[in-house]
């Protein structure tokens, strides 16, 4: 599909792959060992990494829409964004190949930030597992997240994209987190039931929800809700009674559906993400991301909003 009309999710080669011991060389013995490396194992397949489910999954409802809309460029577009360089591009290839992935579009960089092409391919949604290059995007106005490998296998879903959304901070502005940190929950949840009906600013995920949501339509346009190849649910420390109603609120207002929404009113975020089993959980917090990850959830930390502060000086 052509860049200005489809949803482009931009994945880095360490994102899609497995390539630790890859890196180790890069880090240890130089750009030139690690070349040498690529190249000398260009005919092995390299492992599955963090976003590469979540890649199949996005496939898979591109599959679906192409049989309903044969005619329509509306659909995901999955970017190969790396700042490798261009001989390492053949096992990258081999592998993509082998796995039966549809990625047409790369951009290799070389050694540079792949950051300003981000804009140039009219980016939806950037992963990578380079904090640094996510930040960079994130200021860049780009939804952006670090992947991280769950420490479980996990058996996700190949017929249904699942993807689970923290609110404050990732759908929604950090306004209302910023209230936490400073004044402490009470003045929170009565800041929260005064503004009820004031829609909360959006945050950096708010675009992809969108995205989602409109391909969600064009299957209900065609009578398949029941059968929908994607779902979505809102993951929130907040508890429903005492600051709920804004969030769903906000999400109406937007005119946005949220198929699942759990208020978990500050209980950990690991066993319910257990199961929803999502192919990737969006988070601002680290906290959330390492209790997820530790019960096998593939988590993506989104750097956005004062808790980053809050992480640094901890």
């Amino acid at each position: 599909p052509k860049p200005q009309h489809a949803i482009t999710v931009a994945v880095s080669s360490r994102a899609l792959f497995d390539l630790v011991e890859e890196r180790r060389i890069y880090e240890e013995q130089g750009v030139e060992k690690y070349v040498e490396y690529q190249q000398d194992n260009e005919n092995v397949t390299l492992k599955p990494g963090p976003a590469f489910y979540f890649v199949k999954a996005l496939e898979h409802v591109n599959a679906r829409l192409l049989e309903l809309y044969p005619d329509d460029e509306e659909r995901f577009d999955i970017v190969l964004m790396t700042n490798n360089h261009a001989q390492v591009g053949v096992r990258l290839i081999n592998s993509i190949n082998h796995y039966g992935l549809t990625i047409e579009r790369f951009c290799m960089t070389g050694g540079k930030s792949p950051i300003g092409y981000l804009t140039a391919y009219l980016t939806n949604l950037y992963l990578s597992a380079d904090s640094e290059k996510v930040q960079e995007a994130i200021e860049a106005g780009i939804a952006s997240a670090t992947m991280f490998t769950a420490n479980k296998d996990v058996a996700y879903s190949d017929t249904q994209l699942r993807v689970a959304f923290d609110g404050d901070a990732v759908l929604f502005s950090d306004e209302s987190e910023q209230i936490v940190k400073e004044q402490g929950l009470d003045r929170f949840f009565e800041h929260e039931q005064l503004n009820e009906n004031k829609p909360l600013a959006q945050g950096p995920l708010k675009g992809f929800l969108e995205d989602l949501g409109k391909l969600q339509k064009k299957f209900y346009a065609k009578n398949e809700r029941l059968n929908c190849p994607i779902r979505t649910f809102l993951v929130t420390a907040r508890s429903a009674a005492s600051s709920g109603a804004r969030v769903l609120k906000t999400l109406r207002s937007w005119g946005l559906e949220i198929d699942e929404a759990l208020f978990l009113a500050g209980a950990p975020k690991g066993p319910v993400l257990v199961k929803i089993r999502p192919h990737i959980f969006f988070d601002d917090q680290m906290f959330h991301i390492e209790g997820a990850q530790k019960l096998g959830t593939i988590a993506a930390h989104v750097p956005y909003g004062i808790a980053q502060k809050y992480h640094k000086s901890a």
